[in-house]
Order: structure tokens, then C-alpha cells, then sequence
């Protein structure tokens, strides 16, 4: 055998070192992203993720997938119970049917993601981009989905879009809780407690005029449910408002008349809570 045919099995052998040492290399990265707790999430699933972006009905249970780069995943059916997938770019990724229950997405990426079928049970989407994604009507309720970018209010129940007008407003972001008191109120026109919700919010923002008349129109349903004293209460409001001079830097007519509102109808508290000992009736 000559020389040159006795160098190429020794390049043959090089190359399969070199190849061998690169599968080696790309598991020791895989595995960065697999803690020792995770037991459940087999490590052969978890390569197939992330080269193929494909683990229809995987075992990923409490994997570790902080920034994954898991766009247009097919993640179908996948168990992904108390995954961590915090800063992970979901973008298009198809995750219908899948359990993400107590799974952290904080701060990830779902645009346009599919979420219909999937559990959400706890999940944390504090912080995430849900422009575009898609869940069934309600599933967001049962999520931590407060301050999640992109949400779309066709997608909330009425109920959660009060609570979520009630928490922005209470940590004084007004403008937001009136958008979602808008969303609420037109999901039920005749839920008084919320057009007097979204007249404190505007109160506040010094939007007298605007604030006058949701709590006017409030006055009317309560009426209409035979709450007279409610309805007095408001129209009581309203007259003390346009008493009152506003002063500069102000939120239009002072807090005492807002205050006073806040503390007799518990507007700014939540709606379950209210519900489980007001009944929802025509004023709620």
C-alpha cells in the first residue's frame, strides 16, 4: 500500500473524530438547558426540539428552556408541565393541546402562536408577547396574564376584563383601566358596578364630564334593579362634583367625592369577590 493510500483510512478516522467530537459538543450545549431535576424530560426529546423545532406529544416536564429559540415549533400535544421557558422566542409555534400548566413564559415571545386546546392552568405570561396568539375563549382567566403585551380583550371573559381594569387602576394606571372597562362594559352593557369602576378612573384622569355621566347611567341601572339607595348615592356624587371648583394638578373634582364611591359601591375591588357576596343581579 502506498503512502497516499494508507493517509486516507487516517482522514476517514479524522473526520469521524471530528464529527464525533461535534455531536458531543452540541449534547454538552443541549444539556445546559436540562437541570438535574429535570428526570422527565428525556434528553433524546429535548435534542429533537431543538434541532428538528418538532416534539409532537414530547415529556418535557420541568425543562429548562430559558431564551430557546423555538420559532414555528410544532410542540402539539407536548407536556410541558413547570417548564421553564422564560425569554423563549415562541413565534408561530404550534402549541395546540399542549399542557403548560405552571409553566413560566415570562417575558417570552407567542406571537402568533397557537395556543387553542392547550392548558394554561397557572401559567406565568407576565411580561410575554401575545400579539396574534391564539387561546380558546376564557383559558387566558386561568393564567397569570397580567401585563403580557398583546392581548386581545375578544378573547376575555367579562369578568376578567373588569378584575384587569380594577388592578390596573389601583396601581394607578388609569388610561389602561379604562380601556378595559370600555371592553367590559361592552360584554355587559348592564353591569352597573363597572360603569361606576370606569367613572372613578376617568374621575381620576380629570375627565369630569366623562365620569359624571358613567356614573349618571350607572344611577339608571340600579334603578332599574330596585337599588334606589345605590342610585341616590351616584346622582348625590355627581351633584357634588359640579360644586366642586377643580384645582390645578388636580383629577377634576377632588378625591373625597372618588373616595367616597370607592368606599360605598367597592368598585376598585375584585369581581369575584364582590360577586360571592352581592350576587349578580342587575347592579352586581
Amino acid at each position: 500500500m502506498s503512502p497516499r493510500e494508507r493517509l486516507i483510512p487516517n482522514r476517514l478516522q479524522s473526520v469521524r473524530k471530528q464529527a464525533a467530537f461535534q455531536r458531543a459538543i452540541a449534547l454538552a450545549g443541549l444539556l445546559t438547558l436540562w437541570s438535574p431535576g429535570t428526570a422527565l424530560a428525556s434528553t433524546e426529546e429535548l435534542m429533537r426540539l431543538m434541532e428538528q423545532r418538532s416534539c409532537r406529544n414530547c415529556k418535557l416536564q420541568d425543562a429548562d428552556l430559558v431564551h430557546a429559540n423555538l420559532r414555528d415549533a410544532d410542540l402539539r400535544g407536548a407536556q410541558l408541565q413547570r417548564a421553564n421557558l422564560a425569554q423563549a422566542r415562541l413565534d408561530g409555534a404550534q402549541l395546540n393541546g399542549a399542557d403548560l400548566s405552571f409553566t413560566s413564559l415570562t417575558g417570552a415571545t407567542l406571537r402568533g402562536a397557537d395556543l387553542r386546546g392547550a392548558k394554561v392552568h397557572g401559567t406565568d405570561l407576565r411580561h410575554a408577547d401575545l400579539s396574534g396568539a391564539l387561546f380558546d375563549e376564557g383559558a387566558l382567566g386561568m393564567s397569570h396574564w397580567q401585563q403580557a403585551r398583546g392581548v386581545n380583550p375578544e378573547q376575555l371573559s367579562f369578568v376578567e376584563l373588569h378584575n384587569a381594569g380594577v388592578e390596573a387602576a389601583t396601581q394607578g394606571r388609569q388610561a389602561e383601566a379604562e380601556t378595559y372597562f370600555n371592553s367590559a362594559i361592552k360584554r355587559e352593557p348592564a353591569a352597573a358596578i363597572t360603569w361606576v369602576a370606569r367613572g372613578i378612573s376617568r374621575g381620576q384622569q380629570g375627565k369630569t364630564e366623562l365620569a359624571a355621566n358613567d356614573f349618571n347611567y350607572a344611577a339608571s341601572l340600579y334603578e332599574q334593579g330596585g337599588e334606589t339607595s345605590q342610585a341616590e348615592q351616584l346622582r348625590a356624587a355627581v351633584k357634588q362634583m359640579g360644586q366642586t371648583n377643580p384645582q390645578a394638578g388636580g383629577n377634576g373634582f377632588g378625591s373625597q367625592v372618588l373616595n367616597g364611591l370607592v368606599s360605598a359601591f367597592g368598585a376598585l375591588a375584585p369581581l369575584a369577590i364582590k360577586a360571592a357576596g352581592m350576587g349578580m343581579g342587575m347592579g352586581f
